[in-house]
């Protein structure tokens, strides 16, 4: 019987929500959360312990974490280090994804996880010895991504073949393996070259994939003149969320007056986002975007003028096409108020 460990974070290991992502690294004996469904399909793999950290604590305290999780795995059996699924949730990818790579970096063993394309622990870890199995976008389907995780750990622990990235489901780690098809290389490119010009589907045998190379903006010349404006994807709104900005998967953005506000207060404006935990925020909005220093260097001096209009839009789940588009539409208002800088004040 094969041995495994688990890796959760402080939601799925029933610790708490975003009041708890500072939660400090536990160990418990078997599966917890989502690793019983999990413990079900495995076979021939036990999960002995289950390891649960807070997504924050750990983004904060890594060296810390890794410290905690070496004296917790001392003198254990590990033959298979599994995480998740982390969906698009970005920091539980990123920690999946730290602590995948610390397993089979400090241990040598297979470490699996799953996660949704657009999380950021994709591009992150997915060149690391690690298997990211392409995941859904959200929890609804974790029966699904579950199936498929103990598919591909039952595969590794048999000590099957493992085939290239496609033909498993994991995201390309930027190995190439060799394998023997029926066709030579001549006869596939005239398949393919055929198919394009039917208008049919083909798949090319040598994927690039694109990124996209944005420009440095030039510096602003003289602050002491500029036109500045302020951008939060914070979900900072006005009380009662009159437009109903989304707390997550936004594909709206929204601009708010602060032309006579000298710093944004409790009781006006408060944050809706549901992916960071907002109390702090809501007692002092100040906290995620301080507009009442930006209005004192604009009264000395320094900056010519704060733009008359706050950006906002809610960062959390957020699509890539839309993210895109948003920051398009956004540019193109800013440049037509003939706005020299913008500050993107992050969560």
């Amino acid at each position: 019987m094969k041995k495994a460990i688990y890796y959760i974070n402080q939601f799925f290991g029933g610790v708490g929500g975003e009041d708890a992502t500072d939660f400090e690294p536990v160990i418990k004996e078997g599966p917890v959360g989502p690793g019983l469904a999990l413990q079900e399909a495995l076979k021939g793999v036990e999960i002995t312990h289950t390891v649960i950290c807070g997504d924050n604590f750990i983004s904060s305290h890594r060296d810390e974490v890794i410290k905690r999780v070496a004296s917790f795995l001392a003198g254990k059996e590990i033959d298979l280090f599994l995480a998740g699924p982390a969906f698009r949730a970005g920091r539980y990818g990123m920690s999946c994804g730290e602590m995948c790579k610390y397993a089979t970096e400090t241990y040598g063993v297979p470490a699996i996880t799953s996660m949704h394309e657009e999380n950021a622990g994709v591009d992150v870890y997915r060149q690391n010895p690690l298997y990211i199995l392409k995941g859904s976008g959200g929890a609804a389907k974790m029966r699904e991504d579950i199936a498929d995780l103990a598919r591909f750990a039952n595969k590794i622990a048999a000590g099957e073949n493992i085939l290239w990235a496609d033909a498993e489901g994991y995201f390309p780690r930027g190995i190439r393996k060799e394998v023997f098809v029926d066709k030579t290389v001549a006869e596939r490119t005239v398949d393919m070259l055929l198919a394009k010009l039917a208008g049919e589907p083909y798949e090319t045998e040598y994927k690039i994939e694109v990124r996209d190379n944005v420009k440095p903006a030039k510096p602003v010349a003289d602050m002491s003149k500029a036109n500045i404006a302020i951008v939060s994807t914070g979900g900072l709104v006005p009380i009662g969320n009159p437009d109903r900005m989304p707390t997550g998967t936004a594909s709206i953005w929204k601009r708010y007056d602060i032309s006579q506000a000298s710093a944004f207060k409790p009781g006006e404006f408060y944050s809706i986002h549901a992916g960071i935990n907002t109390n702090n925020i809501n007692d002092d909005p100040e906290i995620l975007v301080p507009l009442a220093p930006l209005k004192e260097l604009e009264k000395k001096g320094d900056i010519g003028a704060i733009h008359p209009y706050f950006y906002s839009t809610t960062g959390n789940l957020t699509s890539l096409k839309d993210s895109r588009r948003m920051g398009e539409e956004v540019a193109a208002t800013l440049k037509a108020e003939q706005v020299d800088g913008a500050i993107f004040v992050s969560t």
